[in-house]
């Protein structure tokens, strides 16, 4: 085995000050999350970008109602996909124009992992069975296909969808947080894998790694959003507003 493949490459967590201490409730609590924040739309495309959101979310709370935990893998089985389809097509349209792509890639794949490590967590408290695990394949296969097309059309209107999806993951967790605290769901202790990716007290429990998690998909909200803007602007390119460390040397990517 080559020596690089022995060294264990742990997934980063979205906030960099995440390593620097061990966070407990009353951290992730501080942290301003904006529960109820959403983007108005103004154009046609942002409101029908709203409207497919709000129409999916439907169906989902039909199927699911208050089975908050099964929620949370199908929500997270969909959103892992945005970042690594829109990372995947700037990757291609970066060798194909033969430039850089404005600093996009890192962050999309950062995203998509993110979400993968989201669903990582709730399958270690979930366990769903054969049947959940052929609706949740189905969905997320669907949702491939649309989004990838979606994105080659107008990655505009995609960060959009993302970002209004994103507002929905915010609201679900926060319901989720509500039922935990109201004794619904009982109040576990968190799995192994959450501690250390998030580096969490050894003694915090669901309610914590649903604060963090929903922390995470507050960002990623508030990112596609961003995103979305930069193109209607036709600002695409990062490096014009990136913080710069004048020690190193300052690459486009």
């Amino acid at each position: 085995m080559p020596s690089e493949l022995r060294v264990p490459r742990n997934p980063p967590p979205m906030r960099e000050d995440t390593m620097d201490h061990t966070w407990n409730t009353s951290d992730l609590e501080a942290l301003d999350v904006g529960p109820t924040k959403h983007r108005v739309p103004d154009l046609i495309s942002d409101k029908i970008a709203l409207w497919a959101v709000k129409s999916a979310r439907k169906p989902t709370d039909i199927f699911f109602r208050n089975k908050y935990i099964h929620r949370s893998v199908m929500l997270e089985v969909v959103a892992a996909v945005p970042g690594m389809v829109g990372g995947l097509i700037r990757h291609i349209k970066s060798l194909q124009g033969m430039r850089h792509d404005g600093g996009w890639i890192g962050h999309l794949l950062h995203e998509a992992e993110n979400e993968r490590m989201h669903l990582m967590t709730w399958m270690e408290i979930s366990k769903p069975v054969l049947w959940e695990r052929a609706l949740i394949a189905t969905v997320q296969t669907g949702f491939f296909a649309v989004f990838s097309l979606l994105y080659m059309v107008s990655p505009r209107t995609a960060h959009r969808v993302v970002g209004y999806l994103e507002e929905e993951a915010v609201t679900s967790y926060t319901h989720f947080i509500g039922e935990i605290d109201a004794g619904r769901i009982e109040n576990v202790k968190a799995p192994e894998i959450a501690v250390a990716y998030w580096n969490l007290d050894p003694e915090s429990t669901l309610r914590d790694v649903v604060l963090a998690v929903r922390a995470d998909e507050a960002l990623h909200r508030d990112t596609n959003h961003h995103f979305s803007d930069r193109i209607r602007a036709k600002r695409e390119s990062l490096f014009e507003d990136m913080d710069t460390d004048s020690n190193k040397p300052h690459i486009k990517y």
